[in-house]
């Protein structure tokens, strides 16, 4: 199956479940381009910082975003891994401790979920 396919299969997993899909381009082969996919993927506020602090910053709040489960899809994150495997693992590490601290939600009505899904082929 190809990333968009994964990508897709994902996105429908979301909607089935009441989740929010939010399809991040991962045709980007380099940090800024890879960090301004995912705010405009995750509609992130103006004053995001463009930095790997305020990705976290921004991933863990979602304050903007309705209560619920929001799933990050990073559909070909290969080529930032190719292009950059630094900054591919840094930027990982930083979903992958977003995911963790806004996991599974407290059940609250305006709690939120962050769920990070890699679709690459």
């Amino acid at each position: 199956m190809t990333a968009a396919g994964e990508a897709q299969v994902a996105a429908n997993e979301a909607y089935a479940r009441g989740a929010y899909p939010h399809l991040v381009d991962g045709g980007t082969a380099d940090k800024g381009s890879t960090l301004d996919a995912i705010a405009k993927a995750m509609s992130f506020p103006d004053y995001f910082g463009r930095n790997l602090d305020a990705l976290y910053d921004m991933l863990t709040d979602l304050s903007w975003l309705p209560a619920g489960e929001h799933v990050l899809i990073w559909c070909g994150s290969e080529a930032l891994h190719q292009a950059e495997p630094k900054t591919y693992l840094a930027i990982r590490s930083v979903l992958s401790d977003a995911q963790r601290a806004l996991g599974p939600a407290d059940g609250a009505a305006d709690s939120r979920q962050l769920t990070v899904v890699l679709a690459d082929s």
